[in-house]
């Protein structure tokens, strides 16, 4: 091994702990909140976790969605509903735990507003996820004045990485 192998990082250490305390904050948050899943945490801190790989993203929005709005590099993708009417994925849970391999993994759920990524992150711990958060203000982000979205909050809006097919 070479000297520089084995220098201590005291940045490396800080990223942990950095990625620790954006976990527990959003747990206690939780706790206080009474949310049935581990937490809500914002896009930026979900991208940071997921580069640094110590997430898994998963897009629950439509296949449509993605398609025609747009998507994360990087991310899963297990719909939480389907189709026009919104029909829920009754496999949704079991599809959500072959993609990430497991329930015990650190998992971010991203829909268009964080409505749906909500409701899926509540299904996902009731079967079993112990890790399991939901992105804050979704895809797309909250309502404006307008009723559109885009223009307030959301992983776009904080010019996150995004693709579009």
């Amino acid at each position: 091994m070479a000297a520089a192998e084995l220098i201590f990082d005291p940045r490396a250490a800080h990223g942990e702990a950095a990625f620790d305390e954006v976990l527990n904050n959003a747990r206690l948050q939780a706790q206080a909140q009474s949310l049935p899943y581990a937490g809500i945490v914002s896009a930026q801190d979900a991208w940071q976790l997921v580069q640094a790989g110590k997430a898994v993203l998963v897009d629950v929005r439509t296949n449509e969605e993605r398609t025609f709005v747009g998507y994360v590099p990087q991310s899963l993708h297990v719909a939480w509903a389907t189709g026009t009417a919104m029909n829920r994925n009754p496999r949704f849970v079991r599809e959500l735990e072959a993609k990430v391999g497991g329930k015990y993994g650190v998992v971010v759920l991203l829909c268009r507003s964080g409505k749906r990524s909500a409701a899926a992150a509540e299904a996902a711990a009731k079967a079993g996820f112990t890790h399991v958060f939901n992105i804050a203000q979704g895809f797309e982000g909250d309502l404006d004045a307008q009723q559109q979205r885009g223009h307030s909050g959301g992983w776009r809006w904080h010019a996150l990485p995004w693709l579009q097919d």
